[in-house]
């Protein structure tokens, strides 16, 4: 049994190493794996006789230039086409579409490293039903007859997205530059790529294709195109790289960032970390051996899941010159790897020195020859053994029935072998290592990602260190497994996390604004508006608080508002109830000297009954103001304003009075007048009643339809929630002042006209001053009382009320009280008309 591997390198990573097209036959190609395995009586060494690598043409007697375009240009179909027919083609002879006798006759073909090739190859393999598996990146083909025959060792691209797209939101990298290759691939890459970017809050700075060179004549224009890219790249304030690579990007890479040495860059690197696809590894061309390698360090990578195999390390320590005498590849790599040239070589000696054969494979730093198990070289590993088990599972499938030739053997050579891709798909088994292996539906590897950092050396070593891995099985906010206190980050950090955001994060109180122009992870940070808060960093709109809370001072979360309102607890309570208080008092006791002097001349002459009626009206009002004082209730609201409306329109009713009876007794004293019989109580009552009856029927009205209520005011202040009456109707709370301020008018009037009047009746002097002063104070009272809020809102109507009902205690009684108490001598009817106040 014969399986052909098609490969740029041999099962080990020989990474600098390229030598012309040859065909050698390996009689012991993978002892390792005859080692560690067996399966069932069926051993793998009798199943792979040999194993036929076609490697790629290369010379090294060009200048770098040269050779660098020589090499990259062997990743082209011509090349492939060649060596995929010349697989099928009788062995020693190029013959296509022929081939004769049963020896070397394919069964399945591992091909990579990249996609482009495995399609190249399949477009040949797939006329044949050759099963074809892949071990490099997946390619993706419209072409059903290829797709049945592949068989992918790389999971699917997709899940290899998302990882992407987790780590960049894990770190929170919102501002990244992503790099592709300029072939299809990256460009369906980018397709992929871009929109989860845009769904998950990701834009980049800039998206750049590597240049390709088809021909040496466009080198020195791919060059030009590369400076000016490696300018776009090194100049962006982007400090995360997303780099869709394939296994010999790092040659591309490690020369794309030589620019600034080869062609005097003034831009100078950045700190930038490499976020690169699992694809990658590190190949190199031999002029490249010294360049510096630092660049990496710190870079992530994914890598298909990968474990050390036991014993594959030991086997390349053994492996020397003059262990593999018939393969005629490593003659040229060990003369590459270890600088030197063997005598009879064409090849000119390197520095001088002379191959001995006996060189250490271990003594090679990594950048030249890793001698750990690769996911590359996993991935082909296991390959071979798929394949051993399909053939296995389809040998005993069919024992029973096939024939077999001479001397017992199997004879494969009229076997349909295109049927073997139906065994790979449900090919399941557990290698060496203990892991599990198998395909899905798609012809896919059931596997997962490794997060690989990677961590250089002053002697151009580096290792992988897993830091994390993909778990597709997983939630999606679960997928991505990764231990950043493991991660070695770029020496340019100083070992600090790296920061890769368009602009600053906006922190709590402050929300973005996009910038004109660009990406949308571009945005200025403004403070949030008044009453606004924004409790977490980058928000986009700032948020309302409840109605019963409001912002704090850096307006980053919601205090709960206090509840006001006038409280006899405070100095302007305890004031303004003092004063309400002492008020009453004053008014109680000038009651009570009224009441005592009831025979005198003066409080007869002064109506005894308007003046207990006035006297009693201005003690409730002192007393009303408390009303206005303490936490608003449903009783207090209906009481306050009804209460105080009635009790002033009594007190303006008997100042009313008072001076219509003092105008009509100076009428009734001229001779003949008929004035007389209108002199007396029944007047001055039925002014009383009259006026108080109306203002009655105004607060009926108003408590019958709209009456008042204990409201909270959320909006008047920002911290505070104030308690606070609602007049329910402001209409009829202003028809109330209004019908005071009417009676308080027709007082002063009348109240003028009679001030010049014989002293006798002198009274309406002091009665004009004091609806002066009631008519300045409510006058005043109005535009005070709507530019006010809250407690100073209540305060004002509370004084208002003070100050007029003292204004007419103080003008009407004082100078009586100053004759009862101070002058009773003058308190006599003959001196009456003398008396001058």
């Amino acid at each position: 049994m014969v399986v052909f591997v098609v490969v740029e390198l041999v099962l080990v990573p020989l990474a600098m190493c390229k030598v012309p097209l040859f065909k050698c036959r390996i009689r012991d190609p993978l002892p390792i794996l005859h080692k560690y395995y067996k399966s069932g009586d069926l051993h793998i060494a009798g199943i792979m006789s040999q194993i036929y690598v076609a490697i790629n043409p290369m010379t090294f007697e060009k200048p770098p230039s040269e050779e660098l375009f020589d090499d990259l240009s062997h990743f082209n179909p011509i090349r492939t086409y060649h060596a995929s027919m010349e697989l099928l083609s009788t062995q020693g002879r190029f013959i296509p579409n022929y081939r004769s006798g049963a020896q070397n006759h394919p069964v399945a073909i591992i091909t990579g490293p990249n996609s482009e090739i495995c399609l190249y190859a399949a477009a040949i393999l797939s006329f044949y039903k050759i099963p074809q598996i892949s071990y490099g990146s997946a390619p993706k083909t419209d072409n059903n007859i290829q797709s049945v025959f592949f068989h992918q060792m790389f999971p699917n691209q997709a899940h290899q997205n998302m990882g992407i797209i987790h780590m960049l939101l894990y770190f929170e990298w919102t501002w990244i530059g992503v790099i592709t290759l300029s072939d299809e691939t990256g460009e369906r890459f980018v397709q992929d790529l871009v929109p989860l970017l845009s769904q998950n809050g990701i834009c980049f700075d800039f998206i750049v294709a590597v240049p390709s060179v088809a021909f040496s004549n466009e080198i020195a224009m791919g060059v030009a195109e590369g400076v000016e890219k490696y300018k776009v790249i090194m100049g962006s304030t982007a400090s995360v790289l997303v780099v869709r690579t394939e296994i010999y990007t790092m040659i591309v890479l490690r020369f794309f960032l030589q620019l600034p040495e080869l062609e005097d860059i003034p831009i100078k690197a950045t700190g930038k970390i490499w976020i690169m696809t699992a694809q990658i590894d590190f190949t190199s061309l031999p002029f490249q051996r010294d360049w510096d390698i630092s660049f990496i360090h710190g870079s992530i990578s994914f890598a298909i899941h990968s474990v050390e195999l036991s014993g594959f390390r030991k086997f390349l320590q053994k492996k020397n010159l003059h262990s593999e005498k018939d393969d005629g590849f490593i003659r040229d790599f060990w003369q590459q790897a270890f600088l030197c040239s063997f005598s009879d070589s064409t090849v000119d000696e390197k520095d001088g020195e002379t191959c001995t054969g006996e060189e250490k494979l271990e003594a090679l730093p990594a950048s030249v020859f890793e001698t750990t198990t690769t996911a590359h070289s996993y991935s082909i590993y296991n390959g071979v053994y798929a394949v051993a088990h399909a053939l296995q599972t389809m040998q005993s499938s069919r024992l029973k029935s096939t024939a077999t030739g001479h001397g017992g053997e199997w004879n494969h050579l009229y076997q349909e072998w295109w049927q073997l891709h139906c065994f790979l798909r449900s090919v399941s088994f557990n290698n060496s290592a203990g892991e599990s292996i198998s395909f899905d539906q798609n012809g896919e590897m059931v596997t997962e990602f490794d997060i690989v950092n990677w961590v250089t050396f002053p002697n151009q070593s580096f290792i992988r260190v897993k830091v994390g891995k993909t778990d597709s099985k997983a939630l999606p906010d679960k997928m991505l497994i990764i231990h950043d206190n493991a991660i070695v980050w770029p020496t340019m950090f100083n070992q600090v996390q790296p920061l890769s955001v368009c602009s600053e994060n906006c922190p709590a109180g402050y929300r973005r604004r996009k910038k004109e122009g660009r990406p949308f992870c571009c945005y200025d940070c403004l403070v949030c508006p008044p009453g606004m808060i924004s409790n977490e960093k980058d928000i986009n709109e700032c948020s309302q608080c409840p109605e019963a809370q409001y912002p704090n001072k850096d307006q980053t979360l919601c205090l709960p508002k206090d509840i006001r309102f006038l409280t006899y607890g405070e100095p302007l309570g305890i004031s303004l109830a003092t004063v309400a208080l002492s008020f009453s008092f004053i008014t109680a006791f000038v009651l009570g000297i009224f009441i005592k002097h009831r025979d005198t001349p003066l409080v007869k002459a002064n109506n005894r009954d308007l003046t207990y009626t006035l006297l009693t009206s201005l003690l409730l009002s002192f007393i009303s103001a408390l009303l206005f004082i303490g936490e608003p209730k449903k009783v207090t609201c209906l009481l306050r304003q009804t209460a105080f409306g009635i009790i002033f329109s009594v007190a303006v009713s008997c100042v009313l009075a008072k001076t219509v009876i003092v105008v009509l007794a100076f009428m009734a004293t001229k001779p003949g007048s008929r004035m007389r019989r209108w002199v007396g109580g029944k007047l001055s009552s039925s002014i009383v009643l009259s006026c108080s009856l109306l203002q009655v029927t105004i607060c009926i009205v108003w408590l019958a339809t709209s009456p008042p209520f204990p409201a909270f005011d959320m909006h008047s202040m920002t911290d505070k929630i104030l308690i606070e009456c609602n007049e329910g109707s402001a209409t009829m709370f202003y028809c109330v002042l209004s019908f005071l301020g009417f009676l308080a008018t027709i007082s002063f009037t009348v109240a003028f006209f009679a001030r010049k009047l014989p002293d006798s009746f002198n009274e309406a002097k002091f009665i004009t001053f004091s609806m002066l002063v009631f008519c300045s104070v409510w006058v005043s009272f109005v535009p005070t009382y709507l530019s006010t809020k809250g407690k100073s809102m209540v305060a004002v109507e509370i004084f208002s009320i003070l100050a007029s009902s003292a204004g007419l205690l103080g003008c009407i009684f004082s100078p009586k009280c100053y004759i009862i108490l101070l002058r009773p001598e003058l308190n006599r009817r003959g001196h009456l008309i003398k008396i001058k106040y």
